[in-house]
């Protein structure tokens, strides 16, 4: 396909399609700079469009420059400022830098779009509970655990945020849940065995550790 899209551009290198098609293409094998070469020359030859400097905001936040994703990412934004999505793709960037401020900053736009978004509320989780704030962390885990009951993600976060916050009682409970709804995941089976022996029941915390062990050594 590579060679077809370069075929089209040596007879007409103002064709605009063919270079989107060889973004994406380079973007599919991973070959990031040469996609951001490419979708560079899309932008020059036609007018701007959100979903080109989206998709050259994601190249550069493959290569972990995520300055640069971000410059992008607020490009696209300014183009389309009604895409819940693209906020969440500026807040991750800021996560990977772990400026979690700015990143909450993004995900509460973000969440005024579309509120419900379990990667929304992971994430948000994730930012509340790096600034301190983990009564208000253990509700966005808590959405996105009733969101995706299934989801191991959403319960990990909100076991090991409220175990981590001392609410033992309560992350009992929800160990006790999340083993319900995963169809008794061994990671949570070790979950409950930390719980209980920080509530001082180091019987019941052994027996529940033997059998985690049994079903996942490693």
């Amino acid at each position: 396909a590579l060679d077809a899209y370069q075929f089209a551009i040596t007879i007409d290198e103002k064709f605009d399609y063919a270079y989107r098609n060889m973004g994406d293409a380079f973007i599919r094998l991973r070959k990031y700079r040469d996609a951001i070469e490419v979708l560079e020359r899309v932008l020059e030859l036609s007018r701007p469009e959100d979903v080109i400097y989206e998709a050259i905001g994601h190249c550069y936040d493959r290569l972990k420059n995520f300055a640069q994703a971000r410059f992008y990412y607020r490009k696209a934004v300014h183009l389309n400022p009604d895409d819940s999505k693209l906020y969440y793709k500026i807040a991750c960037t800021y996560i990977n830098e772990e400026q979690w401020s700015q990143a909450a900053k993004q995900l509460e736009t973000a969440m005024q779009i579309q509120k419900a978004v379990p990667e929304f509320n992971l994430a948000m989780g994730e930012c509340k509970e790096r600034l301190g704030e983990t009564k208000d962390a253990i509700i966005y885990f808590s959405n996105v655990v009733r969101a995706r009951p299934k989801s191991r993600n959403g319960w990990e976060a909100l076991i090991r945020c409220l175990y981590t916050g001392g609410f033992y009682e309560e992350a009992l409970e929800q160990s006790e849940a999340a083993l319900r709804h995963t169809e008794g995941k061994p990671l949570f089976i070790y979950y409950k065995s930390a719980i209980l022996l920080a509530l001082g029941k180091s019987k019941d915390a052994l027996l529940y550790l033997e059998r985690a062990l049994q079903k996942a050594p490693k």
